[in-house]
This record gives structure tokens, sequence and C-alpha cells, in this order.
């Protein structure tokens, strides 16, 4: 999953799945998104204050922790797709994603830095304090245009599909160099984020027979127990414990949301794949209602 050409034919899978309203929708959720970074480069690049303090915060972290700003970034980018194709809307939960202002402008100037390297490697020879005004020059014609609006729906989302990969190739990249890594690789389990658990529903048992798989015993009819997401349903004492530990369904392992940055990448890009492969039970759902 990790590879450009898996991230990108994941993605492209979901989005065969959409309707051409709903694409239309997409993009302009994407493109409001892009619009809004934009200018706020613009700002960074117009203001030697802030582009200098900027600089200086870039310089002074490790390899892992940009590695950590460009998956923040991935994340924040991604659950604009997997939010709308969960619930239809073109507002994604910018709260729960969001990023603080002062590491969103550096890892919009990060990426910049890259993406200048790869392509004029030898613009960066300069001194840093030439920096700013060689990175106008480069931007001139592309990034700071001020909208995206005008572009079609199959340009804004091919620009967020590379956008997406070339994150993913950094994090990847980065992450390995700098020997950094996160809960839930190499086997280790990860605990459900406090936020997921308490957002999770009470439901009445409204049948008897039903068995917690967790302590094997009943489900009393009419009593109130935790319906998780997969609508598999347990006894709250039960399935507090586990989600303490875990992030996932004791019965299908689907999982839940979590606070590591990484886990999160790669559950909503489990969530895709599902989408793509016609084997998401609330996507069907979704579709249905339309």
């Amino acid at each position: 999953m990790a590879d450009q050409n898996s991230t990108e034919a994941i993605i492209m899978a979901a989005l065969s799945t959409l309707s051409s309203s709903h694409i239309s929708d997409l993009s302009h959720s994407i493109a409001a998104l892009f619009h809004r970074h934009r200018r706020r480069l613009c700002s960074l690049l117009s203001s030697p204050t802030i582009f200098s303090f900027t600089l200086q915060y870039l310089q002074s972290i490790s390899l892992h922790k940009k590695s950590l700003l460009i998956a923040h970034y991935l994340l924040l980018n991604l659950s604009v797709l997997n939010h709308f194709m969960r619930s239809n809307t073109t507002a994604p939960p910018y709260a729960a994603t969001g990023m603080k202002l002062r590491d969103l402008d550096a890892v919009l100037l990060l990426l910049l830095l890259c993406e200048l390297h790869q392509n004029e490697p030898e613009a960066l020879e300069s001194p840093p304090s030439f920096w700013r005004g060689v990175l106008c020059n480069y931007v001139a014609d592309t990034m700071l245009k001020l909208t995206s609006f005008g572009a079609s729906n199959g340009e804004v989302l091919m620009e967020y599909i590379e956008k997406v990969v070339k994150c993913r190739n950094f994090v990847n990249v980065m992450g390995r160099d700098s020997g950094g890594g996160d809960e839930g690789k190499d086997g280790r389990e990860v605990a459900t984020s406090v936020a997921a658990v308490v957002a999770l529903p009470s439901v009445e048992v409204s049948g008897g027979g039903r068995e917690c798989v967790i302590c094997k015993e009943e489900m009393i009819k009419g009593r109130d127990v935790c319906e998780l997401p997969c609508n598999h349903l347990f006894h709250w004492m039960c399935i507090l414990p586990w989600l303490k530990k875990r992030n996932t369904c004791p019965c299908c392992r689907s999982r839940l949301p979590t606070n590591g940055v990484l886990s999160e990448i790669d559950r909503l890009l489990e969530d895709l794949v599902k989408i793509g492969d016609g084997d998401d039970r609330l996507y069907r759902e979704r579709s249905i209602h339309d």
C-alpha cells in the first residue's frame, strides 16, 4: 500500500464509485482546501518575517519531525476524501484533522523546497537568505495562483492524487531514513482515540441469544450495549478495556480511529480499499439512500 502505484490505484478505485454529481462536489471541496493553503503560502512568501521564522523552525527540527509534519498534512488531505465518501457532505471535519498554523506554514514551505530541489537542484545552492526570492520566482506561474476554482474536476482531482502520492512517498522515505516509528507498526497494538470512544452509540438489545464475544455471556434483551461502527455489539464493561489497548473490533478487526498519525493514514487508506472493492457496508447504505 505504501508505494506510489498502489496509493494512486486505491484512490482511483474509490473515486470510480462516485457519480458525476458527487465527483463535482468533491472537486469543489478539494479546490477550497487547496485555495486556502495557496493563500497561506502566498502570505508566507510575501512576508520576510514569517518566512524567516518558518525557515528557522524547519531547520531546528529533526528529520523525523519533518516526516510527521508531512504525515499530518497527508492525513488532512486523505480525510477530505474519506469524510466525503462516508457522509456525502462537502465539509470535512477540519477540527479533527486540522494543523496548527505554524506547522501548516512549515509543511507548505517544506514541500515547496522539496519540489524545487527535485526540479531545480542548483537553485538551493545559494545561501538561505536568498531562498525566499528564489521560491517566489519559482512559483510565480503556478503556486501563487489564488484560486483553483477555474480548473476542471479532472484537473483538481489529479492534482489532489499527485499531492497525496507525493506526501505518502515523502513520509515513507523520510520516516525510514530517520528511524522514526509510529504506534501500530510491527504488529504493536494501538489504543482507540478517546474522542472515537466517547462518540460510540449506546443501543438497546432487541433480541435474545446474542453473545458478547469478549466475555462469552449473553446480552440481555432491553439492556444498553455498545455498538461499533461495524455494527457489532458488546457489553460496555467489556469493550472499554479492549479499546483502551486496541483500535480493532474483536469480531471483524475493522479499525477505529487512533491518535497515531501514521496509523490513521493506514486506516483511511484501508477504508478506501474497501470502498473501491465494493466491500464497504457504510458506503453501500449511503448510496442506497442517495
